[in-house]
């Protein structure tokens, strides 16, 4: 391992864009404790020490590397930018203009990050002016109010200066991969999960004992070797290519094949699984205090929160239930999305090809689909068994275990890549590298 991080400083090229991604992880964790004007700083440290967000909340947080509960110049992360990506891939589904940009190639491609850019401005005023008001309100900061001077000039001011952080974190994350080491979309959410490993692990330490916090810290080693082996795992379908005769050439006749993984979905079923479970807190904090909305209230905080009743550890079981089942259902669907059997048993017999032993047309849409079903059920149980891992140690323990399954899966993910990456490039100049 030390001689591969030797060769990979040796490569002028290589050691060049490392060190330029590690320099602009250095400026955002810069940002992320630089707090926006208009706050009160003094609560703001406050909060930030005691905070013990759960839910959405606490996944935005853990995603902005804590910058939220700071209220932070990149308070918002680089969420915005990924939601504003999954939003246009969506609609990609429905809208054919989108359907043919994505087909076009390079120039589709420029037009669809033109847009997603626009989006995520548009997705960074909502929010800012969102947590901007909700700070103002106590809702998410235990009663505290953040923001004591709530007039229209500085709430102007904290959302334009807001906005403008995460416009700034999608171009560094734009410059890393153009200039340095890895998608830096990916890597700018693995530096916020890895900044807040050590304080989370120091939460979970002073309340949980000993041989419970041990137990865990297994448990998620083996998650983190299980995640990476089921990452890498995959279907391969063989496709062969007739033999075409074109004046004295002869095209085709090769072998090839399609790479279906076994978690094609991603994490994005984990996003939008932990997005709908919030939503019941949401309708809880907007149902009146008395008669049957109190009885609403009891039930949702009772049963679908992840901080469970009392506003402690314990998720309830219905909790985990209902996110697993959601996982699931969104993992199908995601996946459906990624992945058309009709579109592509359409361009194999367009480009001469076949699966050998499958007639071209339906039966090769009925053959991919079965093959995709098969190896979609096992990622979607893989994917609610990482989700909820972390909420049956807070039922059973009532510990607080801040690592959500989605975080350990982009760890273990973006780490795995970016190795891949660096891989490469010293295979390509004959040096050893990381997995040899």
């Amino acid at each position: 391992m030390l001689t591969a991080f030797r060769n990979a400083f040796r490569i002028a090229d290589l050691r060049n864009k490392i060190l330029f991604t590690l320099a602009i992880f250095a400026l955002y964790r810069l940002g992320s404790v630089i707090p926006v004007p208009g706050v009160s700083l003094a609560r703001v440290k406050e909060f930030a020490d005691a905070a013990s967000q759960q839910g959405f909340v606490g996944l935005l947080n853990l995603f902005s590397g804590g910058a939220l509960t700071r209220m932070s110049v990149f308070a918002l992360g680089i969420m915005p930018y990924i939601t504003a990506s999954i939003i246009l891939q969506l609609l990609a589904v429905v809208i054919p203009k989108l359907q043919a940009l994505q087909d076009e190639g390079e120039h589709g491609q420029k037009v669809i990050t033109q847009w997603t850019r626009y989006v995520t401005v548009i997705l960074a005023l909502l929010q800012s002016m969102g947590f901007t008001f909700l700070f103002h309100s106590g809702q998410l900061t235990n009663g505290v109010d953040l923001v004591p001077d709530f007039t229209t000039r500085n709430i102007i001011l904290i959302v334009v200066t807001m906005t403008a952080g995460t416009a700034l974190l999608m171009w560094m994350g734009e410059l890393i991969t153009q200039r340095g080491i890895g998608n830096g979309m990916s890597l700018l959410i693995f530096v916020s999960i890895v900044s807040q490993i050590p304080s989370q692990l120091g939460i979970l330490r002073v309340n949980s004992q000993p041989y419970q916090f041990i137990v865990i810290l297994a448990v998620m080693l083996a998650l983190t070797v299980g995640i990476i082996f089921i990452e890498q795992g995959q279907r391969r379908i063989p496709v062969q290519f007739s033999r075409r005769v074109r004046g004295r050439k002869v095209l085709g006749g090769q072998s090839t094949y399609i790479p279906l993984k076994v978690n094609m979905a991603g994490v994005i079923p984990v996003i939008f699984a932990t997005s709908i479970m919030y939503f019941p807190a949401l309708i809880a904090s907007v149902l009146p205090p008395t008669g049957w909305g109190n009885s609403v209230r009891n039930w949702i905080n009772n049963n679908l929160l992840s901080s469970g009743a009392g506003g402690g550890f314990s998720p309830s079981i219905w909790y985990i239930l209902v996110l697993a089942l959601l996982v699931v259902f969104f993992t199908y669907f995601y996946t459906a999305i990624q992945f058309d059997p009709e579109r592509q048993a359409d361009m194999i017999q367009r480009q001469g090809g076949f699966i050998p032993g499958i007639r071209p047309g339906r039966a090769t849409v009925r053959y991919l689909e079965h093959v995709l079903s098969r190896i979609t059920l096992p990622g979607a149980l893989y994917l609610a068994i990482v989700t909820i891992t972390p909420s049956l140690f807070g039922y059973l323990w009532s510990v607080p275990v801040g690592l959500s399954g989605v975080s350990i899966i982009i760890v273990a993910g973006v780490a795995l890549e970016t190795t891949k990456q660096i891989e490469s490039q010293l295979m390509m100049r004959n040096y050893e590298g990381f997995l040899s």
